[in-house]
């Protein structure tokens, strides 16, 4: 080799090597940002996907005090109330005022103050303390055509604050067929509208949809988890939480359901789809048996990227009561991978949500300024200027 050619031939090597280097060391410190980020939860047992602040007459524990009752354990929560108000109706029974919908006849119906209500929650916290929660919207009838407007106007009363929708209900055993006005479906267009506007806003969202119909004849179709997928795979840039894997107290998974549950985590036009593990009732079928916990961990392990663990506990006072259920997935949890134990605390939640901060955030700053114009004057709306 030449001279010169052997003079270029190190110089070139050189560069490459200080490049590298540089490389290094830029990886190397956003390595350490990320674990910073991360070390603020390392002490946290788990975070609650999935956590109900008020109940069914709209009471519930002062956010401080919950604070208190996630103490040490829980690192982060979502955060929002029961979109359905509980009717007292003094015919049906008279002085007993119901704090339950199990507990009267009367119609249960949509409260949408619900949502100012969890707002002003939250903002009555520190920033500090706001860290821990993810605000959800629920107080909107998902059967309304107009849904998708409500949840808009609130996050434009609210910017900074919410980081999804839910949990709102379409099928669930005893609940829709109390809820006065149009019945819910998968199939209404209202859905859709609602859908498309999280995916285009970035809220997450968590959705409760019953796998079957209480008490199915042995040869009954679920209609339903046809019905749920074909929802599904029309909004794939929609991150969704399927509540519960869609069972209840009498709604028992259906035939081969860790079956089913594979093919949709396989599926590649459901990547957007994740399950909650939350509920006692869930956690019942779960652990029910030395081989149903490790066939659930072995899915589990299999897509750790796709579970989230959460308490659907409502308005908790005490951390004993409250953590109940992860007491309970104890044996669970003992099956799973490192990896995936971890990704099912805390890791898939970090990713969901603090992904929904930003887009969430991003889109209330481009669409703040277009929400204070006036509209154009019509005969219907009534607003605006002649």
């Amino acid at each position: 080799m030449r001279a010169f050619d052997r003079f270029n031939s190190c110089r070139r090597t050189a560069a490459t090597a200080t490049l590298c280097l540089a490389l290094l060391a830029v990886t190397r410190i956003c390595t350490a940002e990320v674990a910073a980020g991360d070390s603020r939860w390392a002490g946290y047992d788990a975070h609650d996907s999935h956590m109900h602040l008020t109940n069914y007459i709209q009471e519930g524990v002062d956010i401080h005090d919950f604070l208190k009752v996630m103490g040490d354990r829980i690192g982060r929560s979502t955060l929002f109330g029961i979109p359905l108000q509980q009717m007292w109706s003094y015919e049906n029974t008279g002085e007993f005022a119901p704090g339950y919908y199990l507990q009267t006849d009367a119609p249960l119906y949509y409260y949408s103050f619900t949502d100012a209500y969890i707002a002003m929650a939250y903002r009555s916290l520190t920033a500090e303390e706001q860290q821990r929660f993810d605000p959800m919207i629920t107080g909107f009838n998902p059967a309304d055509m107009y849904a998708a407007d409500h949840i808009r106007r609130v996050l434009l009363t609210f910017p900074g604050v919410f980081s999804g929708i839910g949990e709102f209900t379409i099928h669930k055993e005893f609940v829709s067929s109390k809820v006065a006005g149009k019945v819910a479906s998968l199939r209404n267009p209202a859905l859709d509208r609602i859908l498309d506007f999280a995916g285009e806003a970035g809220l997450v969202v968590i959705l409760h949809n019953d796998v079957d119909m209480p008490f199915p004849k042995p040869d009954q179709d679920p209609y339903l988890v046809k019905q749920l997928y074909e929802v599904l795979r029309r909004h794939p840039d929609t991150n969704i939480i399927w509540a519960h894997s869609g069972v209840g107290r009498v709604v028992r998974p259906v035939e081969q359901q860790l079956a089913m549950l594979e093919r949709a985590l396989a599926d590649p036009e459901l990547g957007h789809v994740y399950i909650d593990i939350s509920w006692t009732e869930t956690a019942k079928y779960i652990t029910s048996s030395p081989e149903a916990i490790v066939k659930t961990a072995a899915l589990i392990n299999r897509f750790p990227d796709r579970f989230l663990f959460g308490t659907d506990e409502v308005a908790p006072t005490d951390q004993a009561t409250y953590l109940n259920i992860y007491d309970l997935y104890q044996p669970l949890f003992a099956e799973l991978t490192p990896e995936a134990s971890d990704k099912l605390r805390k890791g898939n939640y970090e990713r969901l949500f603090d992904a929904a901060r930003e887009k969430v955030r991003a889109w209330e700053k481009k669409n703040a300024a277009a929400d204070t114009e006036v509209p154009a004057w019509t005969p219907a709306s009534g607003t605006g200027q002649r």
